[in-house]
């Protein structure tokens, strides 16, 4: 007789089974209420959900979900902590950074927070988190009043804001962050909460400090009186190159009124380098004389006119390089110099020329942005930027391209340009070492402490308190 062994008793544990995304998405669609929805492949509105302004910043999805109230927004978040899901946070989609509101888990896109409410007697307007400000400007315009926002079209308000916000009226009002009286915030746990300056941590760490500490679904901002604006975009070809560099150079340590704005841009297209200025000013018309030397240059073309803030916005040709893969990257400086332009000259010829052959579709864009040294001084201590007794501005490094095997190339390309730059500025006296970069243009790999400076570890300490559980890690963007 076949006698078996005994064997021992043990204890079985078993595991739960790991949920697909596409179970996960199932979950979310189950949660939410009907004033949400959940789109997959081949749907309504899922390529718009995920679409991207620059190429390399879309990715396909498992899913999307445009949830509908910021109680969705919390089961949403309570479906993905419990799951450990891979998600993204979408606003209007105009992040140049790969994953940073894209993701192949589920893409969280705030489109139905597209309100605008004005309050008159507050001074303020509550905005939705999935709106662009070319929404908001037209919303406003009947009022007669505006908010510190965008410069082009298509921008939208959440990332712009969450970052820290440079505007055409930031001389005079500071950072968009400057006029944050409220954030709408559902915190990774799911619930909901108004955050203003009576919590003055979260408050802190929301001005300049991304989606670390859960979704912002509304805003609400400072707005100002806001009439008719002068504006002059003027195109020039490199021969006048020395004349807009001394023109340039000149308004920044000359112009002190807050109303004024120039930027001065050089862009590389087909194996031509072109300069173009855009002068701005917050009136029908500006003083005698502030842009005399500026408009003393022969151009190739020009557009002159008064108009409306939102006609200004919507004219901005930032969309030429629709359909592109797209990185920034930024260079801080304290003094806009002769030579630091001619480098920054010679780097969009040099990079232009050298990588034209290799990278089809290459655009490639260096922006000079002069800023009142008392742009800092509008607002209150924020997670960035790390100091504000420091006047300093961005140099803002854009290039395109059309294939995905550039990638790489593009991005070590840009970080060296950048160094360049930089070791250009120290080299003539700029004190910039520790300055900090500005985080809409920082490109993504860059580290935390070049963004935040000593504000780092406070940040860490704001996030583990109010996102113990680490879900918002599960989203792309910088990471505290």
């Amino acid at each position: 007789m076949l006698v078996l062994p005994l064997l021992s008793a043990v204890a079985v544990t078993v595991q739960p089974r790991s949920l697909s995304t596409l179970e996960v998405c199932g979950e979310i669609a189950s949660a939410v209420s009907s004033a949400s929805e959940v789109f997959y492949p081949l749907e309504l509105y899922y390529t718009e959900d995920n679409y991207h302004w620059a190429q390399s910043s879309s990715q396909v999805s498992a899913c999307t979900v445009e949830p509908g109230t910021a109680e969705d927004v919390g089961a949403i978040l309570q479906v993905i902590a419990r799951t450990q899901t891979p998600f993204a946070v979408k606003g209007g989609g105009h992040s140049a950074n790969p994953e940073f509101s894209s993701t192949t888990g589920v893409q969280i896109a705030m489109a139905r927070f597209n309100d605008v409410t004005y309050d008159s007697s507050a001074g303020t307007a509550t905005i939705g988190a999935g709106l662009i400000w070319d929404d908001v400007y037209a919303a406003l315009e009947p009022y007669n009043v505006n908010v510190v926002g965008g410069r082009v079209t298509g921008v939208g308000v959440a990332g712009f804001t969450l970052g820290g916000g440079f505007s055409f009226l930031s001389n005079q009002y500071g950072l968009t962050i400057d006029s944050v009286r409220a954030f709408e915030l559902v915190l990774p746990n799911g619930t909901f909460t108004t955050v203003t300056d009576s919590n003055p941590d979260l408050f802190w760490a929301l001005k300049g400090g991304f989606n670390n500490f859960g979704i912002v679904t509304q805003f609400v901002l400072e707005t100002h009186p806001q009439g008719q604006v002068w504006v002059r975009r003027l195109h020039h070809h490199l021969g006048r190159g020395h004349a807009v560099k001394n023109a340039t150079a000149n308004f920044y340590a000359n112009v002190t009124d807050p109303k004024a704005s120039i930027l001065t841009t050089l862009n590389w297209e087909l194996g031509i380098t072109a300069i173009e200025l855009n002068l701005f000013y917050d009136a029908p018309t500006p003083p005698d004389g502030i842009f005399d030397e500026l408009l003393a240059i022969p151009f190739l073309t020009q557009d002159i006119s008064t108009r409306s803030f939102l006609s200004l916005v919507l004219t901005a040709p930032s969309n030429a390089t629709f359909g592109l893969r797209g990185y920034f990257d930024t260079v801080s400086i304290t003094d806009i110099t002769l030579p630091l332009l001619d480098a920054v000259v010679n780097e969009t010829e040099y990079w232009a020329t050298t990588l034209a052959a290799e990278v089809p579709g290459l655009f490639v864009s260096y922006d000079i942005e002069p800023f009142l040294p008392s742009v800092y001084s509008h607002g209150a201590s924020s997670a960035w930027p790390p100091t504000r007794t420091q006047g300093f501005m961005p140099i803002n490094i854009y290039y395109a391209w059309s294939l995905e095997a550039s990638d790489s190339l593009i991005n070590s390309v840009m970080q060296e340009s950048a160094r360049y730059l930089t070791q250009v500025a120290i080299s003539e006296g700029q004190d910039i070492a520790n300055t900090p970069l500005y985080p809409n243009y920082a490109i993504y790999d860059s580290a935390l402490s070049s963004l935040y400076g000593d504000n780092v570890a406070s940040l860490q300490a704001i996030k583990a308190q109010y996102d113990p559980d680490n879900v918002m890690a599960l989203a792309g963007g910088w990471k505290f």
